[in-house]
């Protein structure tokens, strides 16, 4: 295993701006497909034409956030592979693992508080299309955020 390289303020920081983007690009994301799937099939008993008017001035935020988020996003983790292709041992930089062993346990206790929510919910017999809908788009996020980390963690323990 090679000798684990020293973490400068460059090494912090970016991995800290591609996390947090991460996070950022998620939320955003999870925002507006919510909103589109309330637009599409609004809540007749809470809201009505209020709630379409506000999930789409939300819309409008989560997508403005998303266009100047997940370009950084993109940007931050091409950046990254470029720096750990030239110096493969600044994958074992503390931060690193430490950012993506923490998203790896958001992300588990987000998909297991999700699925929670869907039994709860089962069991209460208050499932709608729309719920389930927002319940499958955030087992999709986490669960695609969940197994892109893991198997990074995987690729660095096999190299």
């Amino acid at each position: 295993m090679p000798i684990q390289s020293k973490t400068t303020p460059k090494d912090f920081f970016l991995h800290l701006l591609s996390i947090v983007t991460l996070y950022g690009s998620a939320v955003a994301f999870l925002i507006l497909i919510f909103q589109y799937i309330n637009i599409l099939l609004p809540d007749k008993l809470h809201g009505g034409i209020y709630e379409v008017l506000s999930a789409r001035g939300t819309a409008r935020g989560a997508l403005a956030t998303l266009i100047v988020v997940f370009p950084v996003y993109v940007w931050s983790t091409w950046f990254l592979g470029k720096m750990y292709a030239a110096m493969p041992e600044k994958r074992l930089l503390w931060v690193r693992r430490w950012l993506i062993y923490f998203t790896l346990f958001v992300a588990a206790l987000i998909i297991i508080g999700d699925l929670v929510t869907l039994v709860r919910s089962l069991l209460e017999g208050e499932l709608t299309i729309r719920f389930v809908l927002k319940v499958v788009v955030v087992l999709f996020v986490a669960g695609s955020v969940f197994g892109y980390y893991l198997a990074d963690v995987h690729k660095n323990h096999t190299e």
